[in-house]
């Protein structure tokens, strides 16, 4: 019978410190982890992770001097008696007496196919050479280079599209981690084989961590040059020379390759490279290399010095020398800055650390410009992460922002309001009611306390408008729509819709505090969802203004006589619109920018708890040049000002988006008052059916973002999660796990990622809702109650399971962070889409499942307006949303949602 392991482990970097984690998770004994000295105050991940784990950690910078193992550190080795050496990822030189001192060995990863790609720069070369397969070997260690027996191969076809990056991404590294776990199961096991390395195809390749190594041979075919360039993109990137018309030369680095074959270009200038026969051309789309076999491969991107370009803005970059001298000023920023990068990345970072590369996605990049202008004041933008991702280069363009300094003017609106000092900025918000291009007070001075959802404080005393006041602002919209707005083209409108889409950006910070601080949105996710998504809406529908057109018809004539037919599509002219308090600005954009795309005037109630956003967005208006009357804001409570916006007979349309029984009460009050054409999207219970057969870290991710996702309150939340019996548990655990790394706090704090919910009765609601819950008898896995020793109305992440069909929260939308989990089995898909289907709403739905077939069949079966396949909350200003039965009918987003604002004139001549 096998012996209990005594791992040590050996390497440094995230892959290693994955490995750790997954062998602990597996209940093996890691009695020691030998890694590198730490840089400066900087620790590698994998000693981070074992001292978290009260593992003995013990750092070497080497193993041995001349080749002689060093005593001292041969003793600290012994001194854990492990008997396997595992050797993730490792760039020191192990002496061989570490090598053969564990009882069973040591096994090493390496990412190749030996015996092809021995050395340290395999999956470079794998690429370079143009291998029709990548992938990794899990050996024995011995005293060769990489030619150990071989305990276990795993390999994936290379795509056309992979670069050193993606294939590192999306297999080496994933499956290269589960791999090393089963690896050590099978040795724990004592049926880990030792295959012998043949040396028929062995290659032993060049480092190329080496510059002289880096340099594209481009005297080759198109082909070799593009696997080349793919192979070091995005480190280091390979290297080119440019040849000055003044004879002197300079290396650049080429990203973003492609074989071209769409056809001819017009050149915007051309390049000499050396060991290039025939010029380099510069296009709109890149650079173009013209390989010895007459085919082309184009380059996206190029780095000159510590700058990546765009490689079709190559004769646009100024000559300016790069800054290459800093004050101590500037280098104590540096320091600052690298602290940023490492609490983001959780990595070392280096001069050469690429943002990218390290692992970083959209929601780090949002929270690495807010982070660096709330610690050095500069102007910065996610582009300017994107052009330069690589740290050297974007302290660079830090220091070049301080140096320059920044300002902003404007035109100052007139308005009685507040500032508010938060996230390290001063604010001026209106709170006044918006009507007619001006702010006025609400009739009678009457106001809402607008309250903060952080720690329950008055932010300050908004208008609360009348029925007189609705009418106001009723009245300023329909002059406007028979007058000044029907003086301004359509393109004009798209134009000022852009101008206004353009200060949303410019004051995206601003509106983004206001949305964090008013509703308790985490201020990252307001500024890339809610301000950010509202910025494309207005952008997006700002694109059809000038292209809303009507068709001409065929028709039977009386002859002799000819008939022309034809319609014409206008706008229905006042506009209601009445929005919830989840995403404040992003409803009001969804619905305005194509209600005024359309042509209307329009006026919009706000929710009552959180109407600042809505606010500052009026004064944006002004600046934007709109016509007095065409926007008009009336914060209110929806007994009041909301149903005077419904009872109106000179408002033609009403958008609104809110609860299925108040959706009731409008439709009733939009049919007595004047029949007039309304939108309703409503309340959900959005069923989301996760197979067996699902990529369980996806579903486990899209899973708990469909339901946590802005703090629950998101109409498309998947209010029933239906699991498959035989993955059940697993992804409850998962689920349970994820939750506990879950930052709550401060939705101003950037590492916060779940805030407070919106207001106290929906916080109250919540809680009662939790209680009924366990009250049905459903098991309480996590949560429901609020988060301990806080003040403000933070709720924990909440899940449920063994939720049956009948059970109230099985049933009822919570629009909360409360996941309700049911089994089913998998053999019966037709009850579970029949469970899945008897609610009486419809909004969204979702399924997990690889295959297709079964993907496309719930997709035809399932009664919802959305559908998301193996994604969640995947939403897009170019894609309609909205939802079936209760959930409401018409169409938010694309180009569906403008005949929600538009009828339709047939118009016939007789000649």
């Amino acid at each position: 019978m096998a012996q209990p392991l005594r791992i040590a482990i050996i390497g440094q970097s995230n892959f290693a410190a994955d490995v750790l984690e997954l062998l602990l998770e597996k209940k093996y004994n890691v009695v020691g982890v030998f890694t590198i000295p730490n840089k400066g105050s900087r620790e590698d991940i994998l000693a981070t992770t074992a001292t978290r784990h009260n593992i003995p950690v013990f750092k070497f910078a080497s193993w041995r001097k001349k080749g002689v193992a060093l005593p001292e550190v041969l003793q600290q080795y012994k001194s854990v008696k492990a008997t396997l050496n595992v050797l993730p990822f490792c760039s020191q030189f192990i002496p061989m007496e570490v090598i053969d001192g564990a009882d069973l060995g040591s096994i090493c990863y390496h990412p190749s196919i030996l015996p092809r790609h021995r050395g340290a720069s395999a999956i470079q070369w794998t690429l370079i050479e143009g291998d029709e397969d990548a992938g990794f070997t899990i050996f024995w260690a011995d005293d060769g280079l990489d030619t150990g027996p071989i305990l276990l191969q795993k390999q994936t076809p290379i795509e056309p599209t992979d670069t050193l990056d993606t294939i590192y991404k999306r297999f080496l590294y994933p499956e290269g981690v589960k791999s090393m776990g089963v690896a050590v199961d099978l040795v724990a096991a004592g049926t880990a084989p030792k295959i012998t390395q043949t040396d028929i195809g062995a290659t032993y390749d060049p480092a190329m961590f080496k510059e002289e190594n880096q340099f594209v041979p481009l005297n080759q075919t198109a082909k070799n040059i593009f696997n080349f360039v793919r192979g070091l993109d995005s480190q280091p990137g390979a290297i080119a020379v440019v040849l000055k018309p003044d004879g002197s030369e300079e290396k650049i680095r080429l990203f973003g390759a492609h074989i071209y074959s769409a056809g001819p270009v017009k050149q915007l200038g051309s390049l000499k490279l050396k060991d290039l026969k025939t010029p380099a051309y510069i296009h709109q789309d890149g650079l173009l290399l013209q390989g010895t076999d007459g085919n082309f491969v184009n380059v996206r991107r190029l780095k000159k010095g510590s700058k990546m370009i765009n490689a079709a803005d190559w004769f646009k970059q100024s000559d300016q020398p790069q800054i290459t001298e800093f004050s101590e000023d500037e280098l104590l920023k540096k320091e600052i800055l690298r602290g940023v990068w490492h609490s983001i990345l959780k990595a070392p970072i280096e001069a050469e650390t690429d943002f990218f590369a390290a692992g970083a996605g959209s929601m780090d990049v949002v929270r690495l410009v807010e982070e660096c202008k709330d610690a050095f004041d500069v102007p910065l933008e996610n582009e300017h992460v994107f052009m330069a991702p690589v740290f050297e280069e974007f302290f660079v363009e830090i220091v070049k922002n301080l140096r320059q300094g920044s300002s902003a003017t404007g035109v100052e609106v007139p308005f009685e309001g507040f500032v508010m000092r938060a996230n390290k900025r001063e604010i001026r918000v209106p709170t006044q009611l918006f009507i007619n291009g001006q702010f006025i007070d609400a009739e009678g001075k009457d106001t809402l306390d607008i309250i903060n959802p952080t720690d329950e404080t008055l932010i300050c005393k908004a208008a609360c408008a009348s029925r007189n006041d609705v009418d106001k602002a009723v009245q300023a919209a329909h002059n406007a729509f028979y007058g000044a707005w029907k003086q301004v083209s359509a393109r004009q409108r798209g134009q000022l819709m852009m101008k206004l889409a353009d200060l949303m950006e410019q004051y995206k910070e601003d509106l983004a505090t206001i949305e964090s601080v008013d509703s308790g949105a985490v201020y990252t996710l307001a500024l890339k969802t809610h301000i950010g998504m509202s910025i494309d809406a207005w952008r997006y529908f700002a694109g059809w203004c000038d292209k809303i057109q009507g068709s001409t018809i065929p028709v039977n004539p009386a002859r002799p006589n000819n008939v022309l037919t034809f319609t014409k599509r206008e706008p229905i002219g006042v506009t209601g619109l009445v929005t919830p308090w989840n995403y404040p600005l992003m409803m009001l954009s969804w619905k305005m920018a194509a209600c005024i795309a359309a042509g209307n005037t329009c006026l919009i109630k706000p929710a009552q708890t959180c109407p600042l956003t809505a606010l500052k967005f009026a004064e944006l208006t002004v600046k934007a040049g709109f016509p007095p009357g065409v926007i008009n804001v009336v914060p209110g409570q929806g007994a009041g000002a909301g149903q005077a916006v419904a009872d109106h007979p000179l408002v033609r349309k009403l958008g609104f988006t809110g609860s299925t029984p108040i959706g009731k009460v409008i439709m009733k009050s939009c049919a007595a008052s004047n029949l007039k054409k309304c939108s309703l999207e409503l309340g959900g219970k959005s069923p989301l059916v996760i197979f067996a057969d699902c990529d369980l870290d996806k579903a486990v991710k899209h899973g708990m973002s469909s339901v946590f996702f802005n703090k629950g309150e998101n109409c498309i939340a998947a209010g029933r999660l239906f699991v498959e019996d035989r993955i059940h548990d697993e992804f409850v655990r998962r689920v349970v796990k994820d939750i506990g790394t879950m930052t709550i706090g401060d939705p101003l704090n950037r590492s916060t990622a779940h805030g407070p919910q919106n207001h106290k009765a929906h916080f109250d609601k919540l809680i009662e809702f939790c209680k009924r819950g366990v009250k049905e008898g459903a098991t309480l896995v996590y949560g429901g109650k609020q988060v301990p020793n806080t003040k403000g109305y933070f709720f924990q992440p909440t899940v449920f399971t063994d939720v049956e069909d009948e059970m109230f929260i099985a049933k009822e939308e919570s629009f909360g962070p409360i996941m309700i989990i049911s089994k089913f089995n998998g053999s019966d898909v037709d009850s579970v889409m029949k469970r899945a289907n008897r609610s009486e709403y419809g909004l969204a739905s979702g399924v997990f499942t690889k295959d297709i077939s079964k993907a496309l069949a719930f997709a035809d079966r399932i009664e919802a307006g959305t559908v998301f396949v193996n994604v969640y909350n995947k939403t897009d200003v170019a894609a309609p949303f909205g939802g079936f039965k209760q959930s409401g009918f018409g169409k938010d987003l694309g180009q569906e949602a403008l005949n929600e604002y538009l009828k339709t004139k047939c118009v016939t001549i007789e000649y």
